[in-house]
């Protein structure tokens, strides 16, 4: 047995199969400098599931030639070569990549004393090919199974993600331990790609964007929108049950505004450029809570006043760059389900508790169940008093193991002006998402000079709690997609019932049936096109449409309704009354169930 086998037993799996993939980002590496001469090597990590390798190459590759590396990578594998460690110093590594100007560049960014390792593929006492790189690898290409990996994409990166830097070609594979794990997660890939929210949201017609008129900005359809409303809706409902508020706030304000809250100074390579008004610069709003805090000072508050707790759906901007804009999953234009809470010391410990009551309860309905904590402690660079810090911590450590959900901390995660809970959920394939945030603040209520009076009489500053329960709606609704790939529940679908006569001569009776549904504040579309039943069925099917009613004779003659779910399933022939109430009572209960 070699000595790399005898360590990769203990190993956990990840790391054992994060050396697999690292080995063949290299073997890529040496296939693709085999197939193109003057290619030059940049970094190839293995990541999540994977591994990729950037290259500058003598000539654009596409999609199509990614078998021919893939083949020339089994040739590799299957002549078993080494993976040898070497260790040099700068002048020899230097001497070794002469004409690799980015290997150079990382050499030289090392101390000048520092002992570098290379990693050569071996055939005996011949090497094939070599590559900066601390390791570790498999010790020998036999290791790989040459049937468990896969070339799966090519991209265009910058060097060290710098755009002023050379555009590199980024090929991405994944790699596993055997051909089964291979072929499981590809067809996990498969049901991703059914679920990709940007093809659903294309399909089912929920949203476009539209680059010419603006990158990173969302535009909501008529279906989108009916469904936004649903949800916003809910959430309105939801935050008066709770004690909330609901506010209303200007989308600019001037730059005294962000220059108190410390956002011109922590956060402006984020924001968009100012204009010019009345002589005063002003700036779109990245956050919400500045505006909160404005109209929290309008007026003298006393400790009975609180806590208040103040929601908004509140709009605002965030320059991201292009490169990194995805659907609705990373826009220019957002708008968060943001609130903040102004308290007492004294009711932080229970306001936390239940902000993370409500948020769990909210996912909840929107079925998601598999939640995970994180909880950000103080990063280096922060204000407020350390026994601050540690009493919110300790807050949000007791709030999270209270509703005993697992938790893990993340060292220095919080920002700069308070520590914070993270919470990620699974959705339907057991990817996790990063969601909703609870935050502590000892920042703006200084800069704003927010104050209380105490039950002693004496002006006091207020805690504040920044927290966003479903994150933005538009990440919301792209995860949210994905995960009922596109199948909603009956309460949030933009069409809930497809009325379907079987026939022209039922077009009465349907239009009938539909009135009679859209008074019940039902979504309801009458199929009466001159379309085949069959056809205005599978059609229906397509748009993920709940409910069919499909209309005939006897239906028309009783008074009732068959009724075939989205899925092919059906339910028993029913008066119309008497359906009206069954689907009323799943939207009104929130089901997830047909």
């Amino acid at each position: 047995m070699s000595e790399t086998n005898k360590q990769s037993e203990k190993l956990g799996a990840n790391e054992k199969l994060a050396i697999i993939r690292h080995s063949v980002s290299h073997v890529m590496a040496q296939a693709v400098v085999t197939l193109f001469p003057g290619t030059k090597v940049a970094i190839g990590p293995s990541i999540e599931n994977g591994f990729y390798y950037d290259f500058q190459l003598p000539r654009p590759i596409s999609a199509d030639e990614l078998g021919a590396i893939e083949t020339e990578m089994k040739r590799i594998i299957d002549s078993k070569q080494d993976f040898v460690p070497v260790t040099v110093n700068r002048e020899e590594a230097l001497r070794r990549f002469a004409g690799e100007e980015f290997k150079v560049e990382l050499i030289n960014e090392l101390p000048a004393d520092t002992e570098i390792t290379i990693y050569e593929n071996r055939s005996g006492d011949t090497t094939l090919w070599a590559d900066l790189c601390r390791g570790p690898h498999v010790a020998n290409t036999r290791e790989i199974n040459s049937a468990a990996f896969k070339l799966q994409s090519i991209a265009g990166a910058y060097w060290r993600g710098d755009e002023k830097r050379p555009m590199l070609t980024r090929i991405y594979g994944t790699a596993w331990e055997n051909p089964k794990d291979l072929k499981a997660y590809l067809a996990f890939l498969e049901e991703v790609e059914k679920r990709d929210h940007r093809r659903l949201g294309k399909e089912l017609d929920l949203y476009s964007v539209h680059e010419e008129a603006g990158a990173g900005l969302v535009y909501w359809h008529p279906n989108g929108g009916r469904m936004r409303v649903a949800i916003e809706d809910f959430w309105r409902q939801e935050h008066y049950r709770n004690g909330y508020e609901i506010l209303f706030s200007p989308h600019l304000g001037k730059s005294w505004l962000w220059e108190t809250s410390g956002h011109l100074g922590f956060y402006k390579e984020g924001m968009y450029s100012p204009m010019q008004i009345d002589n005063q610069d002003y700036y779109v709003k990245p956050m919400n809570c500045p505006f909160h805090i404005m109209t929290y000072k309008t007026k003298g508050r006393s400790y009975r006043d609180l806590p208040m707790r103040w929601a908004e759906l509140g709009t605002v901007y965030r320059y991201e760059r292009s490169g990194v804009l995805h659907g609705l999953l990373r826009v220019r234009g957002f708008t968060q389900d943001d609130a903040h809470i102004f308290c007492t010391p004294d009711q932080m410990e229970s306001e936390i508790l239940e902000v993370l009551r409500f948020s769990l309860s909210l996912w909840k309905v929107f079925g998601f169940k598999d939640i995970k904590a994180y909880l950000a402690t103080k990063p280096k660079e922060s204000v407020g008093e350390q026994s601050r810090w540690d009493a919110a911590l300790e807050s949000l450590r007791k709030a999270v193991e209270a509703e005993g959900l697992e938790y893990q901390i993340d060292e220095g995660g919080g920002a700069f002006y308070g520590p914070k809970i993270d919470l990620k959920i699974s959705d339907a394939l057991g990817r996790e998402w990063q969601m909703t945030t609870i935050q502590f603040d000892f920042n703006e209520p200084e800069r704003f000079d927010m104050t209380f009076v105490d039950a002693d009489g004496q002006h006091k500053r207020p805690y504040m709690i920044h927290r966003a329960l479903l994150g933005s709606l538009e990440r919301f609704f792209g995860v949210l997609i994905e995960h009922f790939g596109g199948a909603f529940p009956v309460w949030i679908a933009p069409e809930q019932i497809a009325v379907i006569p079987v026939a022209e001569t039922f077009n009465e009776y349907a239009q009938k049936v539909a009135a009679e549904l859209k008074a019940n504040d039902l979504r309801v579309c009458a199929e009466l096109s001159d379309d085949r039943m069959n056809a205005k069925i599978r059609d229906c099917q397509t748009r993920k449409i709940p409910y069919m009613l499909v209309l005939g004779q006897r239906e028309a003659d009783e008074g009732t309704v068959s009724i075939r779910l989205r899925d092919g399933r059906q339910l028993p022939v029913m008066p119309l009354a008497d359906f009206a109430k069954y689907a009323v009572e799943k939207v009104t209960s929130h089901s997830l169930e047909l």
